[in-house]
């Protein structure tokens, strides 16, 4: 499954903001998307899978609990897409400001050439 086919399911999303606080149990990711979205534990484990198989999250066990929490290779996978537009973004927002800076000097020396 590709990085924004697992982001576009807002179940998942929601998941991963919960990992981004740190370290979470299964049941207490359970419990918090239960009460939010109304999923029952075998919904949640199988949302969970998926995010463990597209390299969104990783599992340790400890003792008889499973914890989870975020990795970062689904990640560099979106920050790459995102890197390549941020490139084009950066290019247009440098031109833009020197075209802002350039009317500013205008401004600025107009006033004294007419004086």
């Amino acid at each position: 499954m590709e990085a924004f086919d697992v982001l576009g399911d807002p179940v998942r999303r929601r998941i991963l903001e919960l990992l981004a606080g740190g370290e979470r149990t299964a049941g207490e990711v359970v419990a918090v998307i239960a009460a939010e979205f109304g999923l029952t534990q075998p919904a949640v484990s199988r949302q969970l899978r998926i995010l463990r198989e597209s390299g969104f999250a990783v599992v340790r066990p400890e003792g008889t609990r499973r914890l989870y929490a975020l990795q970062d290779a689904g990640l560099r996978d979106v920050e790459a897409w995102l890197g390549r537009l941020r490139a084009k973004w950066e290019q247009r927002l440098d031109a833009l400001g020197t075209e802002l800076a350039r009317g500013r000097r205008q401004r600025r020396t107009t006033p004294e050439e007419t004086s």
